[in-house]
């Protein structure tokens, strides 16, 4: 690989100016002040950025910290309250390992983070890349943190025309190559935001990037079209249905899912499996069908056939249980659920 101009300390100069400010994130100046970061904020930010955009999980952190403030109040909280907070942010298996990280921190290091890289990736849910990101951000380590914003920035630099997935290993060289001794946590929330910012997938904006005098790609007026992909297959369409039953009173049928597999642990409405098997209602009632919602999954379309239902007062549900309309909140549904209560019932969120 030849050597490259980009240096850490352009990016950084770079960051001082024109960094985001973020509802975790300490900004340079305030580090220098003094002020720490807290490691219980950058792990669930971390966490709850994975595989979501910045501007969906704001508010959502916000909740959190406010419920949550740190991880000892974390690793108290009930399991179906964080599952509802969750809420809508999708990749359930996230919140699930958010608790049982919490508590192995609690349990295993007394409340308080570890800064070592091999103490990060054995906690519950923390892989490679949070556990690298944690221990720069947080703790200023040296480590080589690398998302998919840092990807297309190394891939352009390098102009590495490997398709991704299999380029991963030579663009976490790549990256290795540029990552400073100092101010290595700054560093890594730099090239996050020159990815997110300047180096976006569509359009770069060349002109006013950092690093554009040393790219590569721009050199050779490639960069629109790193990083390289390999093309995915098609994703098959399963089928399903779901029963949406509500008592005389006003009380809702709901079922909370197995912990494990798509959607775990949350609370929805009774539902057959996803593969177009025959399934028995919840509950004795005269359903009809109220429509279908589509929604999508990383691997697969899915689309539920929606059963409602206006339940007589004394019916006792063979699956799931009643909840009461005062207790009741679309908003605590995955987004899923959410498509069908919205269908049937037409509420606005959170009645």
């Amino acid at each position: 690989m030849r050597d490259v101009t980009p240096s850490a300390q352009s990016l950084l100069d770079w960051y001082d100016a024109h960094g985001r400010d973020l509802p975790w994130r300490i900004r340079p100046a305030a580090r220098r002040a003094g002020q720490g970061t807290d490691p219980y904020r950058i792990w669930l930010s971390e966490v709850m950025l994975q595989q979501t955009t910045v501007a969906a999980v704001k508010a959502y952190f916000a909740r959190f910290t406010a419920l949550w403030p740190n991880v000892h109040a974390l690793a108290a909280a009930e399991d179906g309250a964080v599952m509802a907070e969750w809420a809508g942010l999708g990749y359930y298996a996230r919140a699930r390992n958010l608790l049982a990280c919490a508590r192995a921190i609690v349990a295993r290091h007394g409340g308080v983070f570890p800064a070592d890289l091999a103490a990060l990736r054995a906690l519950p849910g923390v892989g490679p890349y949070t556990a690298a990101a944690i221990a720069s951000i947080a703790f200023d380590r040296p480590e080589v943190v690398v998302d998919g914003n840092v990807e297309r920035v190394m891939a352009r630099v390098f102009a590495i025309q490997t398709p991704l997935p299999l380029a991963k290993p030579e663009l976490v060289k790549a990256a290795a190559i540029l990552t400073p001794k100092t101010r290595a946590g700054d560093y890594a929330q730099a090239v996050m935001d020159l990815g997110a910012t300047i180096c976006t997938p569509r359009q770069p904006a060349c002109g006013i990037c950092p690093w554009m005098a040393g790219c590569q790609a721009r050199a050779q007026g490639i960069s629109a079209d790193l990083p390289r992909k390999l093309a995915k297959p098609a994703k098959p369409t399963r089928i399903g249905l779901v029963w949406l039953g509500r008592r005389a009173d006003g009380a809702i049928l709901l079922e909370r899912r197995a912990d494990k597999g798509l959607l775990g642990g949350t609370l929805g409405f009774p539902g057959s499996g996803w593969d177009g098997s025959d399934a028995k209602a919840p509950a004795m009632g005269e359903w009809v069908q109220a429509g279908t919602v589509q929604h999508t999954f990383t691997h697969f379309h899915l689309e539920l056939t929606i059963l409602n239902a206006e339940l007589p007062q004394e019916t006792r549900p063979l699956r799931g249980e009643f909840l009461g309309a005062n207790a009741f909140r679309a908003d605590d549904l995955p987004t899923l659920m959410r498509k069908a209560h919205d269908l049937v019932w037409s509420c606005p969120k959170g009645v």
